[in-house]
């Protein structure tokens, strides 16, 4: 089905309430590794990704350079431990306004994460999310949130046998995915009010506090699309 716009969404507490088992789960694939220290502030990092997290503090720890080719033995690690803690559930109306991008309106979807991908994947299946493999990016083989967006953006231009979308708005919930949206020049509209002080400082011009509230005509009016 060709759609002539994009929603791209984010993850972790934008579609699923699975930050704090996440990053648990990050942490525990690093010590595997041997990284025991790690500083968790992750707007210290240069790119928010699992791949960029785990790369700085393998060579922090190990003074080596890091390889892509740890990350098969890195996503397995984190997936089992992932898969100890119960089911994800999701954010309030995400299983709902999936279906309505896909079935109802003239915008297709893709899923653009900093998560490892099988960790996102389960996520994702866990909430009852209806997921498209197809226009799925990850941190795999990428670092920076801009190289992952454009990446599932492309990605969505196969899957929907379009050259360009017309519109493209972005949904996330934290201070890098309002940033990664201004350096590509497309729309963000804020999901979860935990970062609301972030939101308010980057001038974002829509929020909501989950999906329940979420309305497209008055989206579109606050982003100035209509």
């Amino acid at each position: 089905m060709t759609k002539k716009n994009l929603i791209v969404l984010d993850i972790d507490d934008t579609l699923t309430k699975s930050e704090e088992k996440h990053t648990d789960s990050l942490l525990f694939a690093m010590k595997h590794f041997g990284i025991t220290e790690v500083n968790t502030d992750w707007r210290t990092y240069k790119n928010a990704s699992d791949s960029y997290i785990f790369s700085a503090n393998y060579e922090k720890t190990h003074g080596k350079e890091f390889s892509f080719d740890l990350i098969p033995e890195f996503e397995k690690v984190m997936t089992e431990r992932f898969l100890t803690f119960p089911d994800t559930p999701e954010i309030l109306g995400a299983q709902k306004i999936i279906n309505f991008f896909i079935e109802e309106t003239n915008y297709g979807v893709c899923f653009a994460t900093g998560s490892i991908l099988k960790p996102a994947l389960l996520k994702l299946q866990q909430a009852g999310v209806n997921m498209i493999p197809e226009v799925l990016e990850s941190s795999n083989q990428l670092f920076t949130r801009e190289d992952i967006v454009t990446s599932a953006m492309n990605k969505a231009k196969k899957y929907y046998g379009v050259d360009n979308f017309e519109q493209i708005i972005s949904f996330g919930d934290a201070l890098w995915d309002v940033t990664t949206a201004k350096n590509l020049g497309i729309h963000f509209v804020g999901v979860n009010k935990k970062n609301i002080e972030d939101f308010n400082k980057m001038n974002v011009k829509h929020h909501i506090n989950d999906w329940s509230e979420f309305n497209l005509t008055e989206t579109e009016k606050k982003l100035g699309i209509k």
